[in-house]
């Protein structure tokens, strides 16, 4: 994708998110985790599946307010870990240039 639309990261990465929660919001995420299996639950399309999910949960049970705490609720755990894992990064390793 980078070289065919010359889009940078930032974008392919915010693409992917919202065809997840496109795809879950449509209902058709299930049905390809069912067939792909752990292919379509680790890739960055998952987050937005995990995004949509917390916030139609957390909607039945606190309402409009629920839609910003869910999707916060569910994938903070994955927030927080590439927070820290990318800070590890950053110690460990040289940066290049």
């Amino acid at each position: 994708m980078f070289d065919v639309f010359k889009l940078t990261p930032g974008h392919t990465l915010s693409i992917l998110v919202v065809v997840g929660v496109i795809l879950d919001g449509l209902g058709l995420y299930e049905p390809l985790i069912d067939f792909a299996g752990a292919g379509a639950t680790v890739p960055i399309t998952s987050f937005g599946n995990s995004l949509v999910h917390g916030a139609m949960a957390e909607v039945e049970k606190h309402g409009l307010v629920g839609v910003i705490t869910g999707m916060f609720e569910v994938t903070s755990s994955s927030i927080s870990a590439a927070i820290i894992f990318g800070m590890l990064g950053a110690l460990i390793f040289k940066p290049k240039g």
